[in-house]
C-alpha cells in the first residue's frame, strides 16, 4: 500500500507541474489542495485507528484477550453517500465493535456529508442505536474529530469519547 501511496504523490506532483506548465494555476491549485486534504484525512484515520488500538493494548494487558482484525481496503455506506477507506473490528466473544473511517473518491461515490474531510462509524453488533458517526473537520485551518448527534448537532470527540463504546462492547 506504501508503495501505491507514493506512486500518488508523484502522480499529484507530476499534476501540479504540468498544470503550471500549461499556466493553468487554478487547476494547480486544486491538485495542491487535494493532496493537502488527503495528507489531513490519512494523519485523521491513523490517529483514530492508534487510538483506538492503543485502549485495546492497555485492555489486554490486563487480560481482556480482544481480538483485533483489520482491513485497509473497505467500503461502505455513509448517508447516501459510499465510501473508500478502511476498518478496523474488535472482537469478544459475541461481542463485536467497528470503526470504519473514509471519504469518497470519486465523483460517482457522492458527497461528503458536512463538508467533512472524512466520515467515520462506530458500531457495535446487536446494539444499533449506541453507533456513532464522527466527522472529520477543519475548523479554523485545525482538522478536528467531531460526533454528529443530529443533522446538525455536533460535539467534539476526543480519547475519552471511546469510554462509553469500550463500556457497551465490554458489557
Amino acid at each position: 500500500m506504501a508503495g501505491l501511496d507514493e506512486e500518488y504523490v508523484r502522480d499529484i506532483d507530476r499534476a501540479v507541474e504540468n498544470a503550471r506548465a500549461e499556466g493553468r494555476f487554478d487547476l494547480a491549485e486544486y491538485f495542491e489542495l487535494r493532496a493537502t486534504n488527503d495528507a489531513v484525512r490519512e494523519k485523521g484515520v491513523v490517529w483514530l485507528f492508534d487510538t483506538l488500538g492503543e485502549i485495546v493494548e492497555a485492555f489486554n494487558s490486563h487480560g481482556a484477550r480482544i481480538e483485533i482484525d483489520k482491513q485497509s481496503d473497505h467500503r461502505f455506506k455513509f448517508g447516501n453517500s459510499r465510501l473508500s477507506g478502511s476498518a478496523i473490528s474488535l472482537r469478544k466473544g459475541v461481542r463485536k465493535l467497528t470503526l470504519e473511517a473514509g471519504w469518497t473518491k470519486s465523483t460517482g461515490d457522492g458527497i461528503m456529508v458536512g463538508g467533512a474531510l472524512v466520515c467515520a462509524r462506530i458500531s457495535h453488533f446487536g446494539f444499533s442505536k449506541q453507533a456513532e458517526e464522527l466527522l472529520l473537520l477543519k475548523i479554523d485551518g485545525v482538522p478536528q474529530w467531531f460526533s454528529r448527534t443530529g443533522e446538525r448537532e455536533l460535539s467534539t470527540f476526543n480519547v475519552r469519547s471511546f469510554k462509553p463504546h469500550f463500556e457497551t462492547f465490554l458489557g
